[in-house]
């Protein structure tokens, strides 16, 4: 009798918030995974590891070797002198490494390339950067759907909002300005203006979705937005509530762009942040209508996801 071998799903980027809630799903659900990153470490289970850096060709080809979906969720350090030069890297070696085994990409993407919206950010919606950033994000999704309209890949952009959720300490950031200051009896911050509504994407949600969009033949080749609660809270909002589930008082104060730029001489992530402060400073409205009404699935709502994220902690 014949044995019919398992698809490989390999995670490039793996031990990231996003990646974890991923292999969750997978191996849940008695998936092959591979985790690949720089120094990877065993999750849920998972012995198939490979050391990688995905700026290389000869390791990202090393890596994806034997792949059937390669899932892209790979962070890097928030500088712009890096995204220009390792993210088109990246991009360039794992389209070439899934061709080579013909393996199907999905990778997850921010809301970087849309620039400012007015209204509701959509799949649809025209890349129009504001950042030095969303226009590399805006090149390599542009790059990686090109591909798709000439048929060289099947591949998929998944994109979340800014996102928060349990173990998003390093990278959530409701989870660093809110809960971690709170936890430490200090006031919370909000960068800009905290009287704007501001879409955020939960963790455990976003890796259902790429879990979800990964096992769904027809969900290849478009974009889509992952699942994500509406209507969208201001920052006094977010702050009230971390501060209910943490039952503390709702203290915090705003960064500006004066104090960011003061804070950015001493710190370059600060100083990075500076030109994506009109996500802060205009209505911030993420749709995933699409998502929830092909999976007929329903986002976490925010008062649940920062009481889950608040436990956590715990």
């Amino acid at each position: 009798m014949e044995t019919t071998i398992q698809p490989l799903y390999t995670i490039l980027g793996a031990n990231g918030v996003i990646a974890n809630e991923t292999a969750k799903h997978l191996t849940a659900n008695n998936h092959r995974v591979r985790l690949v990153s720089r120094n990877p470490k065993s999750i849920y289970g998972i012995t198939d590891l490979v050391s990688a850096d995905i700026t290389s060709e000869a390791d990202t080809l090393r890596a994806v070797q034997g792949s059937d979906v390669v899932i892209l969720c790979a962070g890097l350090k928030y500088d712009i002198k890096v995204w220009s030069v390792a993210w088109p890297a990246i991009m360039d070696n794992v389209i070439r490494a899934c061709k080579a085994n013909g393996a199907k990409l999905l990778f997850f993407d921010n809301v970087y390339s849309y620039g400012l919206v007015e209204g509701q950010m959509l799949e649809s919606s025209p890349y129009n950067p504001a950042s030095k950033k969303g226009a590399v994000r805006a090149r390599i999704a542009t790059q990686l759907m090109d591909e798709v309209q000439a048929g060289n890949i099947n591949a998929t952009i998944a994109r979340a909002a800014d996102f928060y959720g349990p173990h998003a300490n390093q990278t959530g950031f409701l989870n660093l300005m809110i809960m971690e200051r709170f936890k430490k009896k200090s006031a919370a911050m909000w960068i800009g203006r905290d009287d704007m509504p501001h879409s955020y994407t939960y963790t455990p949600d976003a890796g259902h979705g790429m879990y979800l969009l990964s096992q769904q033949a027809e969900s290849w080749n478009q974009v889509w937005h992952l699942p994500t609660a509406a209507p969208a809270p201001d920052g006094k909002a977010y702050v009230q509530m971390f501060a209910t589930a943490m039952g503390v008082k709702a203290k915090h104060f705003n960064l500006g762009k004066f104090m960011l730029g003061a804070t950015g001489i001493f710190d370059t992530t600060v100083k990075e942040i500076v030109e994506m402060l009109y996500q802060n400073n205009y209505p911030y409205h993420f749709n995933s209508g699409k998502f929830e009404k092909f999976f007929n699935y329903t986002p976490t709502g925010y008062q649940q996801g920062i009481r889950d994220t608040v436990a956590a902690e715990k």
